[in-house]
């Protein structure tokens, strides 16, 4: 029996997936558990995998395309099975019943082709009705759509009304006529060397320059800077690594440290532990924390939150640290991982820097910049005592809370980190 596959819905928010690239074609044979595509999110992509055995007899949808959830990709069954109940009543579907029209009467239907084209392709609104696959196709052929005879349903561009437009040779304007013309020439002589190469922002790119520019145009952000004594942490930390084994515990690193430290200290500083809902006119004072932690990874910044941080052990907020940021890291994590957050930590310590002005995530009203270890000297009973020191970045937003809370939370959270083993005894 065939089998439809359809656009799978990785979490509530997600409302449409890019399919970026087919491991199968159309006809090629199918094992269970096979790759069939793979498709993303705005900051996540996944692998699609066959449910069923058999031959990849339809496919709907193509690279690029920006496919909605739930909806039919692909169908899957037995070389010559009757599909006609599983197909989509879309345009596409209907193109093999017109077919048969331009084959007996070309003549009469060669003069319809070039009168109504700018007309039938706008609909009330001013605005084209086309496909995905159609536009795809004529993006990547320079098809003149505005020459285009719509064929689909309500006036719609389709993909074979594209394929029309390519085979009479109507193509954007005649200069790019004129150079495909002159293409094999131009490909034979020595080409220039190349001063810059243009690429389109993915997705994420988008999503994450949208949110900083909309953050720093809409808060009142300011930045406080602080560093604390390290001793007391990185010997801690030793500690705990030296018997982590013996003990069955996770490899816990300084940056849990800090988020443990960061958890239990907002939740005493109710203006830094909350999300300021500015069109609302309201401030949402959190019970918990819910820690969000900013991670690097190859396709750009990601945010992870772990809930209820405050309520964790250092063992156990280390452990759903790690599970949240390899999946960050790998792209598969779910998009509803990536919300919720009420305070945010950005470490950039490994990167070497001391201290940086980040950069809060709305609508939260504030985020914790961690930096690197430096060897530094202080006055200890008359004597230069050198010690290590790590630096605190906290950036608020001036509208939510004022300068003297932010400072009084960063005063305790150097405190926390400076008597670790006090914090863990609370």
């Amino acid at each position: 029996m065939a089998t439809l596959v359809i656009m799978p819905r990785q979490g509530q928010s997600v409302e449409s997936c890019v399919i970026t690239t087919w491991a199968k074609k159309k006809g090629d044979t199918v094992a269970e558990g096979d790759i069939l595509f793979s498709y993303e999110t705005d900051k996540s992509s996944f692998d699609e995998k066959a449910a069923a055995a058999g031959t990849l007899l339809e496919v709907f949808c193509e690279e690029g395309d920006d496919v909605p959830c739930l909806d039919p990709v692909c169908i899957i069954g037995a070389p010559g099975e009757d599909i006609s109940s599983l197909m989509p009543k879309k345009e596409e579907a209907a193109a093999p019943a017109e077919a048969p029209k331009a084959e007996t009467k070309p003549e009469a239907e060669a003069p319809k082709a070039d009168v109504p084209a700018a007309e039938a392709t706008v609909n009330t609104e001013g605005r084209m009705k086309i496909s995905p696959r159609a536009r795809h196709l004529a993006e990547r052929t320079d098809a003149d759509l505005a020459q285009a005879v719509p064929t689909g349903p309500n006036g719609r561009i389709i993909e074979r009304d594209v394929n029309a437009l390519l085979d009479a040779g109507k193509l954007v304007g005649a200069v790019k006529a004129e150079a495909a013309a002159e293409a094999p020439k131009a490909a034979a002589e020595a080409a220039p060397e190349v001063e810059y190469v243009d690429e389109k922002l993915p997705n994420i790119r988008k999503v994450i320059a949208k949110a900083m520019v909309n953050s720093l145009s809409t808060m009142a952000q300011l930045t406080l800077m602080e560093s604390f004594d390290a001793t007391e942490l990185l010997a801690c930390r030793a500690k705990v690594k030296a018997n982590a084994e013996k003990m069955g515990m996770a490899n816990i690193t300084i940056n849990d440290m800090i988020l443990f430290a960061a958890a239990k200290t907002a939740l005493n500083h109710k203006d830094i532990n909350a999300n300021y809902l500015d069109d609302q006119q309201v401030m949402r004072y959190f019970t918990n924390v819910h820690v969000g932690v900013a991670v690097d990874t190859a396709r750009g910044l990601l945010v992870p939150t772990v809930h209820n941080a405050n309520k964790l052990t250092l063992n156990e907020l280390s452990i759903a640290a790690k599970e949240l940021i390899n999946q960050a890291k790998e792209g598969t994590i779910s998009p509803d991982k990536l919300k919720g957050a009420s305070f945010t930590v950005s470490n950039l310590g490994s990167a070497g820097v001391e201290y940086f002005t980040p950069v809060i995530n709305p609508p939260q009203t504030a985020i914790l910049g961690v930096g690197g270890i430096t060897r530094r000297v202080k006055r200890v009973n008359g004597e230069d005592v050198f010690y290590d020191a790590i630096g605190l970045s906290l950036t608020f937003d001036h509208r939510a809370l004022d300068g003297a809370p932010a400072a009084r939370f960063l005063k305790e959270l150097v405190s926390n980190l400076e008597n670790f083993s006090l914090l863990l005894a609370k």
